[in-house]
C-alpha cells in the first residue's frame, strides 16, 4: 500500500517540479559560467516546473492554432502570435512548450572585448544605459532558438513615469551588449510594446545618460573651480577698463557691457560661495544662509541671462533699425528690466521656499552625491523653477545665435561691397583679404562669447565626455572671455585715435555692434 501511495504522488507531482526554483537556476548557471551564463539559463529553465505560482515566472503548453498570452508579472506581458507557434512546433505536436522569466538587469554586464590575447581598453566615460523598472523579460518557445519571424512577437512593459522616453533592445550574447536590432518600439502613456521578430533577453532602455568616472569628476571639478575663480579677477578688471572706456566715449553699448560683466562678477562669486560655504554650515543651525546663498545664486543667473539677452536686442536695434533706435532713457529701462525681472523672479520664489541645499547624484562607482546652496531638493517646487529657468536660457541662447547669423551676413555683405572697389593688385588682395579674415573670425567669436553662445554646449553634455569638458571649460571662463573683448574695445580705441587706415566691414561692424 505504501508503494502505491508513493507512485500515485509521483504521478500527480514529477521529480522534475519538486524543489524547483527558477532563481536558483539563474544562481547556478552564474556560477558555474559565467560568460555567457544566458545559453546554459536557456538550456535549464524549460525543465522548471515550480508547483503552483511563482512570481516572474510562466511554463506552460499551449495550443499552436492559438494566440499564446503569458504575463509573468503585473508589468510584463508576452502575446506570441499562432503563426509563430505553428513554426515552431513538429508535426505531432498538438501544444508547445512556452516559458517567459523576469530577471534582474544587473546580471546583464558588458565585458572587455578582446582582441587576440589583449583586451582593448573601454572608455572611462560611457553612455548609462537605464533598464525600465531594472528588469529583463526571457521569452523561450520549444527547444530551438526563434528568429526571423514574419509576424512579430509582441512584449508589453508597463511604466508609470509619463514623459519617459525609451527603446526596445535584446542581449546580443556574442557581443555582450543591448541591441535593437530586429525590434520596433511603440510608446504609449503607460506602457512600451516591443514588436520583434525572434526570442531572447528583452528589456526597455530608458533616458540614456552620460557617466562619468571618479578621475574625470575630479578634473572637471577642478576645472569649474579654477575657471570660476579666474573669472571672478578678470570680471573686476574688466569693470575698471568699461569704466575708462566710457569716460572717453559715452556709448549704450559700454554701459550693457558693464552691466553683463557685473552679473557676471555676481554669478561666478555666488558660484564659489555656494559651493564652499556649505561645506562650513551646520545642517540644521544655519540653514537660512544657505537659502540666502541659493537666493543670490539664482538671481545672479537670471540677471546674467537677461543681460545676455539685452545685448542681442541692442545689437538687433543697431544693425536692423540703424536709421530708428533713439529711446527715450533707454539705459534706464534696460537696467529695469536687466536687474528688476531676476528680482521680481527670487522675491516670488523665497516665501515658497524654493531655496536650500541641493543634494547632487554624480552617479560615480561609489554612488557619492555632492552639495551646494542653490534650490531645495524636497522642495516640490524645485522642478518647476528649474525648467522654467532652463527654457529662459534656451530661448536667449537661441535669439543671440539668430542675432550672431545676423552679424556674419552683415560682414558679408560689407566685404562684397567693397570687393568691387578693390584694385586688381592679386597679391596685395590675398594679403589684405588673409587679414580681414582673421579679424572677422576674432570679431564673430568674441561676439559669440559675449553673446553667451558657450551656453548652448550644454546640449553636448548629453553626448559624451568631450562635450562635458568643453561645457564647464567655457562657460567657466566666462569673465576672462570679457575681460579679452575689453581689451579688444580698448585696442580698437586707441588705433582709431592713431591711425587713419581702417578696414571698413570688421571696423565698422565692431562699432555698430555695441556703440550708439
Amino acid at each position: 500500500m505504501k508503494w502505491i501511495t508513493l507512485y500515485l504522488l509521483t504521478l500527480c507531482f514529477p521529480t522534475t517540479r519538486a524543489n524547483c526554483n527558477p532563481n536558483h537556476i539563474l544562481d547556478d548557471c552564474i556560477n558555474q559560467n559565467p560568460v555567457p551564463w544566458q545559453r546554459c539559463y536557456d538550456n535549464k529553465i524549460t525543465a522548471c516546473k515550480p508547483i503552483g505560482r511563482s512570481h516572474g515566472f510562466v511554463n506552460v503548453d499551449k495550443k499552436a492554432s492559438e494566440q499564446a498570452d503569458l504575463s509573468p508579472t503585473s508589468n510584463h506581458e508576452v502575446r506570441i502570435p499562432s503563426s509563430a507557434l505553428q513554426r515552431i512546433r513538429t508535426q505531432s505536436e498538438e501544444t508547445i512548450q512556452v516559458v517567459s522569466s523576469v530577471i534582474n538587469s544587473t546580471f546583464f554586464q558588458r565585458t572587455p572585448r578582446t582582441r587576440g590575447r589583449s583586451i582593448i581598453p573601454q572608455p572611462t566615460v560611457r553612455v548609462k544605459e537605464t533598464v525600465l523598472g531594472e528588469l529583463v523579460l526571457f521569452v523561450k518557445v520549444g527547444s530551438q532558438p526563434v528568429s526571423d519571424l514574419t509576424e512579430p512577437v509582441q512584449l508589453i512593459f508597463y511604466h508609470k513615469e509619463k514623459e519617459i522616453s525609451g527603446k526596445c533592445v535584446f542581449w546580443k550574447e556574442d557581443e555582450t551588449e543591448w541591441s535593437t536590432e530586429g525590434c520596433y518600439t511603440k510608446k504609449s502613456e503607460d506602457k512600451f510594446i516591443c514588436s520583434c521578430n525572434h526570442l531572447s533577453f528583452f528589456a526597455v532602455l530608458v533616458n540614456p545618460e552620460v557617466k562619468v568616472d571618479e578621475d574625470h569628476a575630479e578634473a572637471l571639478s577642478y576645472i569649474t573651480y579654477i575657471g570660476s575663480a579666474l573669472s571672478v579677477f578678470f570680471a573686476f578688471i574688466s569693470l575698471f577698463i568699461y569704466v575708462g572706456l566710457h569716460r572717453q566715449r559715452s556709448e549704450k553699448g559700454l554701459n550693457i557691457h558693464m552691466q553683463l560683466t557685473g552679473a557676471l562678477l555676481c554669478l561666478h562669486l555666488g558660484f564659489l560661495s555656494s559651493s564652499f560655504w556649505i561645506l562650513l554650515l551646520d545642517e540644521n543651525k544655519y540653514s537660512w544662509v544657505c537659502g540666502g546663498l541659493g537666493l543670490f545664486l539664482h538671481w545672479s543667473l537670471l540677471a546674467t541671462i537677461t543681460w545676455l539677452a539685452l545685448e542681442g536686442f541692442h545689437l538687433y536695434l543697431l544693425l536692423i533699425r540703424v536709421f530708428n533706435i533713439y529711446v527715450r532713457r533707454y539705459l534706464l529701462k534696460l537696467c529695469l528690466v536687466g536687474w528688476g525681472f531676476p528680482t521680481l523672479v527670487v522675491v516670488i520664489c523665497g516665501p515658497l521656499g524654493v531655496y536650500g541645499r541641493y543634494t547632487l547624484e554624480t552617479r560615480d562607482s561609489n554612488n557619492q552625491t555632492s552639495e551646494i546652496c542653490w534650490m531645495n531638493s524636497g522642495n516640490p517646487q524645485t522642478k518647476l523653477v528649474t525648467y522654467i529657468t532652463v527654457a529662459f536660457l534656451c530661448l536667449v541662447v537661441l535669439y543671440n545665435s539668430c542675432m550672431l547669423l545676423l552679424v556674419v551676413f552683415k560682414m558679408r555683405e560689407l566685404r562684397r561691397g567693397r570687393g568691387d572697389r578693390e584694385s586688381s593688385d592679386w597679391k596685395k588682395m590675398s594679403k589684405e583679404n588673409e587679414s580681414r579674415l582673421w579679424k572677422d573670425g576674432a570679431t564673430v567669436l568674441g561676439l559669440s562669447c559675449v553673446l553667451g553662445l558657450p551656453w548652448g554646449l550644454a546640449s553636448l553634455t548629453y553626448v559624451n565626455v568631450a562635450g562635458i569638458y568643453l561645457f564647464n571649460i567655457f562657460n567657466s571662463l566666462q569673465g576672462l572671455f570679457m575681460f579679452l573683448w575689453s581689451v579688444a574695445l580698448s585696442s580698437k580705441s586707441r588705433s582709431e585715435n592713431n591711425s587713419s587706415v581702417r578696414d571698413p566691414s570688421t571696423q565698422k561692424m565692431m562699432t555698430t555692434s555695441f556703440n550708439n
